[in-house]
């Protein structure tokens, strides 16, 4: 039985979208069967990155009772996806979508959602729908108030947060730093993703990062977080990946203790 996690943020701009794409594609280069369900459907954008701008299956439809969900799914190359319309406006109940998906959970190793980036009832349908979360922050003030909201609603619907994902860091001195986002937020930080232009490429040509740039300093991050969330040791592959072992990060001690805590 496959796990369903969703991926939250209560404030757009962050690069959740991004990250449910890189992630997807790196879960699946781990030879897991992935699916991404575009949970924002206000505003969708899933489909948008991978080049499905007017898809005729969408999981409106899902939630409209007019198509069963497997046969909303789009194949595109590794991973599936059911996208959401950004030109169908008809009224649906989002909090349908638990019980619309929860059979894909016998055909996917792991299925990501992508959330609105909004305090609603589409946020909260991915939330109630999902076995474990993931929140995207940036690592700045603003951000940061956010994210303590969507981990405050995480907590209080008892959906255990797998950890915070810090994105677009330029690691400078007036951001701030993993261990005051730890201590302000009381969640483990499981991967910090360094601001990358080739990830802004990556979405220029419809692409994962992981695919434009593999051995980019993102693309390594969410490989190592995506090792840790099947329960795999991440292999590096460069020596200077290797070395750090030595003296890891936060994030690289997080995920080893999530890695033995759900699978030794």
């Amino acid at each position: 039985m496959g796990k369903i996690i969703g991926v939250l943020s209560l404030k757009g701009g962050v690069g959740k979208t991004s990250t449910v794409v890189a992630l997807g594609v790196a879960i699946a280069k781990l030879r897991k069967k992935v699916l991404l369900i575009d949970g924002n459907l206000s505003a969708p954008n899933l489909g948008i990155h991978l080049n499905l701008i007017d898809p005729k299956k969408t999981i409106q439809q899902v939630l409209q009772g007019k198509k069963h969900a497997k046969e909303a799914v789009h194949k595109l190359g590794e991973i599936d996806i059911i996208p959401a319309s950004i030109f169908d406006r008809i009224k649906v109940n989002p909090l349908k979508l638990k019980d619309k998906i929860k059979l894909l959970k016998r055909k996917y190793d792991i299925i990501l959602i992508d959330s609105s980036p909004a305090l609603n009832e589409e946020t909260l349908a991915v939330m109630l729908a999902s076995d474990k979360i993931l929140i995207v922050t940036t690592p700045d003030l603003p951000t940061i108030s956010t994210t303590l909201k969507a981990t405050r609603l995480a907590k209080n619907r008892g959906t255990p947060i797998i950890g915070l994902i810090i994105n677009k860091a330029y690691n400078k001195h007036f951001e701030l730093t993993t261990k005051e986002i730890e201590e302000t937020s009381q969640v483990p930080v499981m991967a910090v993703i360094p601001h990358d232009i080739n990830i802004l490429k990556a979405l220029s040509q419809f692409q994962s990062s992981i695919d434009y740039k593999p051995n980019s300093k993102s693309s390594q991050e969410y490989k190592k977080l995506a090792s840790a969330i099947i329960g795999e040791k991440y292999k590096p592959l460069k020596i200077k990946t290797f070395l750090r072992w030595i003296n890891p990060t936060k994030q690289d001690i997080n995920r080893t203790i999530y890695y033995k805590k759900m699978f030794n």
